[in-house]
This record gives C-alpha cells, sequence and structure tokens, in this order.
C-alpha cells in the first residue's frame, strides 16, 4: 500500500545560493574545477540526503558511486567514532577523493575504484549504505543491492537519492527539447546509461524485494537545480553532458552552432540573477536489510516539497 503526504515546509533559494541536479554519468563534467562543479550543482540534493541519512558517532558508513567523496567525508564527519568507506567506477574521482580527504586531515575515511555490483566488501561490516544519485546505472540491480545488503549488518539501512521520471526533471528535458531536430534523436535513456531507471517505486521495490531489503519508503524532493553564474558558465557545463556530448560530436560545424545557440537561448531562459537554475524531482529512498528469510515489505511514499 503506497501512502502520500505531504511535507510542512518547502526550500526557497536565496540570491548567491548553489544547488544542483546533475547525477547523470560523463566522466568529462564530474567534479571539474571552475564556476560550477558537480557539489555544486547538487548542494540542496546533498543537504536532504544529509538529513534523511541520520548518521550516528558509532556508523561504519558504505557510500557507493561517491565521485570525488563530498558525501563519504560529510559521513566521516558524522561518524567520528566509526568510519567511511567511498566507491566509485572512476580512478581519477577516486585519486581526488583521496587527496582532498587527506588535505582536510580526515583519518576514519577511505576510498576505493570498486563496482559495488560485485565488488567483495567485508560480509556484515557497515550500518549503512548512502548513495548520492550513485546507484542507477547497474547492470543487475538486484544482484548489485544484495551485494550491498551482504556488506551490512542485520537490520543495516540503505538511504539513498534517484531521480524521478524525466518528465518530471526541467533539467533533463529542456535540454532534450533543445537538441531535437539535430542529427539522430536524443535518447531520454541512452543505453547503459539511464538516469532515470529507479524512478518508479514499484520497480524499486520489487527490486529491493528480490534483493532482500525490507520496510521500503519513497520521500519526494523538490529542489532546483543550479547549473552556473550565467549563461556562459551554464553552456560550458552543460556541452560536457554525455547526451549534448553524442549529438554534438555528430553534427557538421555549422549545425552543431545552430544546436548551441538553441541551447543558449534555452539557459537564458532560466537565467535569475543568481544563476541559472531548473526545476527537478528525486526520491529519497530508505529500505532496511531483510534479518532472515524473505518476508513481504511494506512500501510508502512522503512529500518534501
Amino acid at each position: 500500500m503506497v501512502r502520500v503526504m505531504e511535507a510542512d515546509h518547502q526550500h526557497t533559494v536565496e540570491p548567491g545560493s548553489l544547488a544542483g541536479p546533475a547525477g547523470r554519468p560523463g566522466p568529462a563534467t564530474a567534479n571539474r574545477l571552475g564556476s560550477v562543479d558537480y557539489d555544486a550543482e547538487l548542494r540542496l540534493h546533498n543537504e536532504v540526503l544529509r538529513r534523511a541519512c541520520g548518521i550516528r558517532r558509532h556508523d561504519h558508513v558504505l557510500d557507493v558511486g561517491c565521485g570525488t567523496g563530498q558525501t563519504t567525508r560529510e559521513a566521516a564527519r558524522m561518524a567520528t567514532a566509526g568510519s567511511a568507506l567511498g566507491v566509485d567506477l572512476s580512478a581519477q574521482m577516486i585519486d581526488r577523493a583521496r587527496e582532498i580527504a587527506q588535505a582536510e586531515g580526515l583519518r576514519n575515511v577511505t576510498f576505493e575504484r570498486a563496482d559495488a555490483q560485485v565488488h567483495r566488501f567485508p560480509p556484515k561490516h557497515f550500518d549503512l549504505t548512502i548513495s548520492r544519485f550513485g546507484t542507477m546505472f547497474f547492470d543487475d540491480p538486484v544482484a548489485a543491492f544484495a551485494n550491498i545488503g551482504r556488506a551490512l549488518r542485520p537490520a543495516g539501512r540503505l538511504v539513498m537519492l534517484v531521480w524521478q521520471d524525466h518528465e518530471r526533471n526541467e533539467w533533463d528535458v529542456a535540454i532534450h527539447r533543445s537538441l531535437e531536430g539535430f542529427g539522430d534523436a536524443v535518447a531520454v535513456a541512452p543505453e547503459g546509461q539511464n538516469p532515470f531507471s529507479l524512478a518508479n517505486p514499484t520497480t524499486v521495490e520489487g527490486i529491493l524485494d528480490a534483493a532482500g531489503w525490507v520496510d521500503v519508503t519513497f520521500t519526494d524532493v523538490h529542489e532546483p537545480v543550479y547549473y552556473g553564474p550565467d549563461v556562459a558558465a551554464a553552456l560550458d557545463w552543460v556541452r560536457g553532458f554525455t547526451c549534448t556530448n553524442d549529438v554534438l560530436k555528430r553534427l557538421d560545424p555549422l549545425a552543431a552552432d545552430r544546436a548551441l545557440e538553441r541551447l543558449r537561448e534555452t539557459l537564458a531562459a532560466h537565467a535569475r540573477r543568481d544563476g541559472i537554475w531548473f526545476d527537478s524531482r528525486a526520491w529519497i529512498v530508505t529500505a532496511r536489510r531483510r534479518r532472515t528469510g524473505h518476508g513481504s515489505s511494506a512500501s510508502s511514499c512522503t512529500s518534501q516539497t
């Protein structure tokens, strides 16, 4: 049974603040230095995730798809008598995560280049698994979440952010519409790179149930996304997205210029005095590792607007 509740507050964006949604694959764009990066884009989402995790002092935390480790480092700071391990497929990101953690003097955080679907984590070691848009790209999600679950202690928790449907995410809709008519059609969910694979609560509940999780819940997260202080910065950021780059590299120079001009117009239409912003919708998904056997699981939806 799905239960829908409305939250009693809404985030507002103040001039000069940063926020964002990106969470899409593409190592060429992730965590670059400059006026906007992946962590800046997801600032408000990051705050929501941190509150939802409720990390305790003695917790041992596993961060799946950690990127350059912002969420892992934050977990380590809260788990002062515990630890945090961040894993990601990108060796470049893991190297950068280690550099930042060392510079910040964090001694209870480690990073490994690993595929969470198959990596041999220490069994029953972690109290909590977290992920900020890092769980949508598994080849076999049931196997992946089962493998992650085996690394958790009995009744260990999962807290992850995933995107809702493409149609509910203005950032994705606007970019795809801007590129329509140039070369081949832009796929909403390219094969192997589907940021919306965990958008449907029924699908997610089925995956987690089959993987040994119970008490699955969904909380609606409605936060804006930040693409930079101005159109030029935002265009530089968007050009690095996988979907954008795939289209532009197939076009002749004249057609590529026209596509970029349409993108500029789209970005300009979303300009505020404090930067370029798009609407977005995500889920906070929580679950608990099933203690024994295969029982039924309950699912509910709440709303945070």
